[in-house]
């Protein structure tokens, strides 16, 4: 039965746009807060659990609820959500902080650990006005970057790559060979200032 020409272009137009919809949401990457129960009693969580600030003292451990998923050692705190497939973006606002670790962990990283110690984390820091890599504790210097207010992660699970972007330009700055065997989790080290993460951005045209 043939439909009236309005009443056929109506729906289309609402195909397109619903596939439009679905094809947005197939861009838009994985959407996290971060996890208090793995905090390290150094850190605080605010603005909805999507940012993490440091304290020189931190909280009292005798305050904490007991939980074997703290990290014990180490200012770190991961993600609420894991990653096992696909590509996904996401940003990251450093307010006042001159040393800090941003990259993937395993979900189930050593709580007694730091991300970028062992082989199961995947991360870029900052220190000394200086970007590098590490994993394993090796450490590469990373250049043609300096201390921008913002950065974005680049996370492609089955090309096993893990990129630093340059928000500024919308470029890749530095990518890490990674060696996923499993979920991974966005990851954050801290021992000063703030960092503020921005989650469930499409991939930028270009990356």
């Amino acid at each position: 039965m043939a439909l009236p020409f309005a009443r056929s272009l109506c729906l289309c137009r609402c195909g397109a746009k619903r596939l439009g919809v679905a094809a947005a949401e197939a861009r838009r990457g994985v959407s996290f807060k971060l996890e208090e129960k793995t905090a390290h009693s150094s850190l605080a969580l605010f603005k909805g659990d999507t940012g993490v600030k440091y304290g020189m003292v931190g909280l009292e451990p005798t305050i904490l609820a007991p939980n074997v998923e703290r990290f014990r050692e180490w200012a770190v705190v991961l993600a609420d959500t894991v990653v096992t497939s696909g590509r996904h973006y996401w940003e990251v606002t450093v307010k006042r902080s001159q040393q800090f670790r941003i990259g993937v962990a395993d979900v189930d990283i050593s709580r007694d650990s730091c991300i970028g110690v062992d082989d199961r984390s995947w991360v870029f820091a900052y220190a000394q006005r200086k970007w590098h890599t590490m994993l394993a504790n090796e450490k590469a210097p990373i250049e043609g970057i300096g201390h921008p207010e913002k950065v974005g992660l680049l996370l492609e699970y089955e090309a096993q790559k893990l990129s630093l972007v340059d928000v500024s330009r919308i470029a890749v700055v530095h990518t890490l060979q990674t060696d996923f065997r499993g979920p991974v989790v966005p990851a954050f080290a801290l021992w000063d200032g703030e960092l503020l993460t921005h989650s469930g951005l499409e991939v930028p045209e270009g990356l």
